[in-house]
C-alpha cells in the first residue's frame, strides 16, 4: 500500500509579487495564551509559486504544500478567492 500524504492548504493575503513565478503570501492565524488566555494573532509569510503574473497585491490566495520547487518554495497557489 501506498501511503498517502495529506497536504497542507493555507489561506493568506498576496503581500508581494516582484519576483518571477513567486508570490508572497502572508497567513494570520489566532493563537490563544496557554496562561492568559488571550487571543492574539501571529502572522507568517510563505512564497509560493506561480506559473503567470495573474495576482496582485492585496488578493486573497489558496495555497497548496507541494515539493520543493526551489530551496524557498514549499507551496503552490491553488486559487484567487477574492
Amino acid at each position: 500500500m501506498e501511503k498517502q500524504s495529506i497536504k497542507r492548504t493555507l489561506i493568506g493575503d498576496v503581500v508581494s509579487n516582484k519576483a518571477q513565478k513567486t508570490v508572497i503570501v502572508e497567513v494570520e492565524n489566532i493563537k490563544i495564551h496557554p496562561k492568559y488566555h488571550k487571543r492574539y494573532k501571529v502572522s507568517k509569510k510563505y512564497p509560493a509559486h506561480v506559473e503567470s503574473g495573474e495576482y496582485q497585491i492585496g488578493d486573497r490566495v489558496e495555497i497548496q504544500e507541494c515539493p520543493p520547487v526551489s530551496k524557498t518554495k514549499n507551496f503552490v497557489v491553488i486559487r484567487k478567492i477574492s
